[in-house]
């Protein structure tokens, strides 16, 4: 039946196709498989090069009259059946090969589409696809009554994502992260770059990628979710330490136009003895996009600037954007030198916001070096801390997937790659600098293995609304599930936000509730309306008269009236008590893999009441939190998980209640329903 074996891997070939089976780290294995093309072996992608497999937990045995071979990695059984199909029609027989994946007990998990019988249909579907690569799909069959969480971030309120269907493709406040922990037990991760899809139906599910070298995917069994994190982890990389600077409050908004400007917010926030540990310096404080520097006009002296934001104790980020503007001092080098994203067909510009400009090329290992030393120069040499690597899908005007190339190939092929590169031009740049366990970047966009750059991902350009914020929590759970346990939010919403509004203070004020229980709490927007002393968002202009992108109005904690002044103030207050499980959570996440936001099948994956519910989350293994997503709400219903042996603390009320109850909890505009597992409540009953 054509199975080799080297006593650690199953290869078959038949058809003019090569299957490779492999162990790929504990509980593991890595399956690629090419028709007519070699598999590459140096081809690893969102995958670690080195892994490690427990002595003595791989076993291979091939029964070639039966044609049945069998590799087993500790938990995890694959068995591959090979046969031959008489196929009339095409006048020959035809050779094919199965595979099923199994615990070691025995318990079936899923197996590939079957493919005999009279639909000649192939579970490993290959078809022509420009660039002389194929268009791959894998289709399996799985538990139909399986639960499925994570894919990374898609602007949508379903916990369980059996019945959903995901493009495989980076957007503006969608991050696709194609890894899947099912309720049966196991993990799934589609090892490939390339735009796609995927379907989580009733009767199948299939994986498609438009244009690619080979199929590859990688499968984890574990007891619990927490096992199959951890595996995951080790498989594609553990998030750095998060530094003590990351754990307290962070301030933006769009946009600090000058360098008095931040200055006097960050001496308001001293003299009110509001805590705060990063302020945000956002986009378009640079002449031209891609020069990578500051406007002198408005920013003369950074380096003083930042001096007396540490002396204040404040770390200083700034954003960057991965635009080359043809205007920019930087465009003609970076052209010449192929560092920049080219268009396949028609005029080479990707974007056209403020003026054509077209992305670099993060793929390139020069273009990240260039990038890197441009930034060096013109900010760290300053005194700036971190970078908020903005624009990271890359944001095309049009997404075009199809219309741009990269130093890796076709952007169809291997176009999800870019945020990741993006965030590892800095984090190694940073590395270089001496700066390990103290980076921190934030980002717009993931892919498989961004954790290990120290890359914090935000939600994206979402509007101020309280779908939207019902959205984050999904959004937070399910990135969480895909490996990228540092998570944040537009604290408010980043826009449509009118400062004047009732309904939009009534969202900040929640949404400032739920970003106190995120993994990092950031506040960030660009706010609309007349401020309270009647001014408006600031025009901006050069002494040259040359336009600036507009400021927003103000967004600062005072910025909406005494009352949400106090409210938002408790929170950040309250964030400062939570810093000591704050940084048990990140020191978790880095050593074992385990992310901060967590939904409630988690923590409780035997209780079949928490695994579709979308509206509550546990932070860390202690607190339970139900975020209020209603207008007006002054109460609202909390399922409490576990049984009678679980306790709950309601968090300012004090109530006691045991696990599997459902309870209605008061919730005043100054009040989140928080409870405490077993009495773990970190400090946080005084202060609610």
């Amino acid at each position: 039946m054509a199975f080799h074996s080297d006593g650690r891997s199953i290869r078959w070939r038949g058809e003019g196709e090569t299957l490779l089976i492999e162990p790929w780290g504990a509980n593991s294995v890595r399956v690629r498989a090419s028709k007519k093309m070699p598999i590459d072996p140096g081809l690893n992608w969102g995958l670690l090069d080195e892994h490690h497999e427990p002595e003595g937990s791989i076993s291979i045995s091939i029964d070639e009259a039966a044609g049945i071979a069998t590799l087993t990695n500790g938990e995890l059984v694959v068995t591959a059946h090979a046969w031959k199909e008489p196929n009339p029609g095409a006048g020959h027989t035809e050779g094919l090969c199965e595979l099923s994946f199994a615990k070691a007990d025995g318990t079936a998990l899923f197996k590939e589409m079957p493919q005999s019988g009279a639909l000649k249909l192939h579970a490993r579907h290959y078809c022509p696809a420009d660039g002389g690569s194929q268009m791959i799909e894998a289709t399996f069959v799985a538990p139909e009554h399986e639960r499925l969480y994570g894919m990374g971030e898609y602007q949508q309120q379903y916990m369980d994502l059996k019945g959903c269907s995901f493009e495989l493709a980076h957007r503006n406040s969608q991050a696709s992260i194609p890894f899947v922990v099912s309720s049966a037990g196991y993990g799934f991760l589609w090892n490939n770059p390339a735009i796609g899809s995927a379907e989580f139906a009733k009767n199948r599910t299939r994986w498609v990628a438009q244009s690619t070298r080979q199929l590859d995917y990688w499968v984890t069994v574990g007891d619990e979710p927490k096992d199959i994190e951890r595996q995951y982890a080790d498989a594609t990389g553990h998030a750095p330490a998060m530094p003590e600077w990351g754990l307290g409050f962070w301030q933006c908004k769009l946009r600090y136009w000058n360098q008095e400007q931040v200055l006097n917010v960050a001496r308001e926030f001293k003299r009110r003895g509001i805590p705060i540990d990063v302020i945000v310096i956002d986009f378009f404080h640079w002449p031209r996009m891609g020069d990578f520097r500051f406007e002198e006009e408005f920013w003369p002296d950074p380096s003083a600037m930042c001096r007396e934001l540490h002396d204040m104790g404040i770390r200083v980020m700034v954003s960057v954007w991965p635009q080359i503007a043809i205007t920019s001092e930087n465009y003609e080098h970076m052209l010449d030198e192929g560092l920049l994203v080219n268009a396949e067909r028609g005029i080479d510009v990707a974007n056209m916001y403020q003026e054509p400009n077209q992305f670099y090329d993060a793929t390139n290992p020069e273009a990240r070096a260039f990038v890197w030393e441009q930034c060096r120069e013109h900010y760290v040499s300053h005194g700036v801390d971190a970078f908020w690597l903005d624009e990271a899908e890359p944001e095309y005007g049009t997404y075009d997937f199809g219309n741009y190339r990269y130093w890796s190939g076709p952007n169809i092929a291997t176009g999800n790659i870019y945020p990741r590169e993006y965030n590892r031009g800095f984090y190694e740049g940073q590395l270089a600098e001496g700066r390990e366990g103290d980076i921190v970047n934030l980002t717009r966009c993931a892919w498989v293995g961004s954790q290990r750059y120290g890359s914090l991902v935000w939600s994206g350009d979402v509007s101020s609304t309280f779908d939207d914020l019902k959205a984050q929590i999904t959004c937070g759970i399910h990135m969480g599930m895909t490996g990228i346990p540092w998570f944040t939010t537009d604290m408010g919403g980043f826009q449509k936000g009118d400062v004047n509004d009732p309904i939009f203070k009534e969202l900040l004020v929640r949404w400032c509730q739920f970003s106190c229980f995120s993994p990092v709490m950031r506040n960030h927007g660009y706010r609309l309306g007349l401020q309270p002393d009647g001014s408006m968002d600031e025009t901006i202009t050069t002494s040259a008269g040359d336009w600036r992108d507009p400021s927003g109005v103000d967004n600062e904690p005072w910025s909406f009236g005494e009352d949400v002044e106090r409210m938002l103030v408790k929170y950040i207050n309250l964030r400062e008590t939570l810093r000591p499980y704050v940084r048990e959570l990140f020191d978790e996440a880095h050593r074992d893999g385990q992310p901060l936001i967590r939904g409630l099948f988690y923590e409780f994956p035997q209780d079949p009441a928490a695994a579709d519910i979308a509206d509550e989350y546990m932070f860390g293994p202690d607190l339970l939190v139900a975020p209020v997503t209603d207008a007006g709400a002054t109460s609202r219903s909390v399922y409490l998980p576990g049984d009678a042996g679980t306790t709950w603390t309601e968090i300012g009320s004090g109530r006691q209640y045991t696990g599997g109850s459902t309870v209605q909890a008061d919730c005043p505009l100054d009040v989140i329903p928080v409870f405490a597992r077993d009495g773990r409540t970190h400090g946080l009953e005084s202060l609610m």
